[in-house]
């Protein structure tokens, strides 16, 4: 093994201890999903930053660009941004005032049980994705540091163990202490490496003179035609409204120490996202100038994850030692900082909106108790998906979110901000959402309407139909049994 997978492996032991550590803080359930809602300015803007700067930044985002140009990476970092933006703008400071535990609790709150259980459900599948595409990151990055010795698969266990060791031990205050220590590993590692690559590429101006020649930067903006602008505004809207009802974003908003705290973190984490996530992307195309021979190979192999490879195979062969210790512990950084957020915000919405309602009289040392039984549940279920994935990481996050974008994100706003939505709307909202969206998603995937663009036009349609007309029979039947069973349900749980 080289000297760089020992000083890779010397940084992993320690930030895990430190998360380890971050848990003795963890006093009951509140303490272990929101950190108390006690965190000061600076510790939110990193646990922003930190947990959205993962490995999609860094190696996704990155290869779609050299193939695809900026057209294709509208989801990240420009939504990912501007979700954070709106959220901190809009959303921070009234979800901030309900106290709420998850996400999951304001849709049982303004809606009953069944939307709950309906958006929370929505809101754990979404994150499979997302936490697989960060599973598949270290596994790729443990292969590579070690030379090939550990398989990316071998990688992706290791990897996925250890991140779930210090989550289900310390929750949110391991993530924000750890993603506050990682923010710092990031800036100061891609800054480092930024001017280490610019240097050999010519210089920051000589590298993005070559991208505007190639035509990188073309295409961002679509055709003043209705297809054209259908499609750039369908995958404008998946992540950056899609993931305004996530529980990791609901997480940041909620650990703050106060709501000014609370908005102003979001925005700022946000802002720093953004200028940031150029930084790879930068590094990937001074790649392709430095030594092109390493680079069309992997651009042009049929392997769907091969150009993932282009930015850490650059490091290798072209940066001093230094440098790559630095790289590689700011990659890992990012990985392991939205690795673990990932991994823990499922897992508390599953504990508090699905199991403890099915349980009568939960106390809180047994909802802190079950939480960390479905983060252990949660990461074998991940690893197992990303094992068998093939997807590139890009393709894993941007597919992450149309299930909240057609199920939650109307819901949400309406029940923050329409007096009338109520839950009728919701029903009709998520019904016609989830519906429009499957079905357009297995008959016409490619059509000039995008389907998660259809499915939130549904569900808009839903919650102001749903909610304007009187109540119907047969939603209210539908309600009325839902509710029923899971009544039944709930009172068998207490008894057993």
């Amino acid at each position: 093994m080289s000297n760089l997978f020992w000083f890779v492996i010397i940084y992993w032991v320690i930030s895990v201890g430190i998360g380890l550590y971050a848990g003795r803080f963890v006093k009951d359930s509140s303490g272990y999903a929101n950190a108390g809602r006690s965190l000061p300015m600076y510790v939110v803007v990193a646990t922003v930053f930190a947990t959205w700067f993962g490995s999609e930044t860094v190696l996704g985002i990155p290869a779609t660009f050299l193939k695809a140009g900026l057209a294709r990476v509208v989801a990240a970092p420009f939504d990912a941004a501007l979700c954070l933006i709106i959220v901190g703008l809009f959303f921070a400071r009234p979800l901030y005032r309900m106290n709420l535990l998850t996400i999951g609790d304001f849709y049982r709150n303004k809606y009953g049980r069944l939307v709950e259980v309906l958006t929370s459900l929505a809101i754990v599948v979404s994150y499979l994705g997302w936490v697989g595409a960060q599973i598949s990151a270290l596994g790729l990055v443990f292969n590579v540091v070690s030379g090939g010795a550990i398989t990316e698969t071998w990688g992706k266990v290791i990897g996925a163990s250890t991140v779930m060791i210090y989550t289900i031990y310390g929750g949110m205050w391991s993530v924000a202490i750890t993603d506050f220590i990682q923010m710092i590993v990031i800036v100061v590692g891609m800054l480092y490496i930024g001017a280490e690559v610019s240097g050999q590429a010519g210089g920051v101006g000589s590298v993005v003179r070559h991208a505007i020649d190639a035509g990188k930067f073309s295409g961002f903006w679509p055709g003043w035609n209705l297809v054209s602008l259908l499609g750039f505004f369908g995958a404008l809207i998946t992540l950056m409204l899609g993931s305004v009802p996530q529980q990791d974003v609901f997480q940041r908003v909620a650990s703050a120490r106060d709501e000014k705290t609370a908005g102003r973190a979001s925005v700022l984490g946000g802002v720093m996202y953004f200028f940031f996530a150029f930084i790879p992307m930068f590094l990937a195309y001074a790649a392709t100038l430095i030594d092109p021979a390493m680079v069309e190979p992997l651009l042009a192999s049929d392997e769907k994850r091969a150009s993932q490879q282009i930015l850490p195979q650059l490091i290798l062969g072209h940066a001093p030692f230094f440098a790559q210790v630095m790289f590689f512990g700011a990659l890992l950084s990012a990985i392991k900082s939205c690795a673990s957020a990932t991994l823990l915000a499922p897992s508390v919405t599953f504990a508090e909106n699905i199991l403890k309602p099915a349980f009568s009289n939960v106390t809180d040392a047994n909802l802190l108790r079950t939480m960390r039984i479905v983060v252990f549940c949660f990461t074998i279920l991940v690893t197992v998906y990303s094992v068998g994935s093939d997807l590139p990481i890009y393709s894993m996050v941007e597919n992450a979110y149309k299930v909240t974008l057609v199920v939650a994100f109307v819901p949400l706003v309406f029940g923050l901000y329409w007096k009338r939505a109520n839950t009728q709307g919701a029903m009709l909202s998520i019904g016609l959402g989830l519906v429009s969206w499957i079905g357009m998603e297995v008959t016409n995937p490619d059509a000039p309407l995008p389907p998660q663009l259809l499915g939130l036009i549904m569900s808009l349609t839903g919650m102001v139909v749903g909610s304007l007309v009187p109540a119907m029979g047969q939603v209210r039947e539908i309600e009325a049994t839902a509710e029923r069973v899971l009544d039944a349900g709930e009172a068998h749980g207490g008894k057993s």
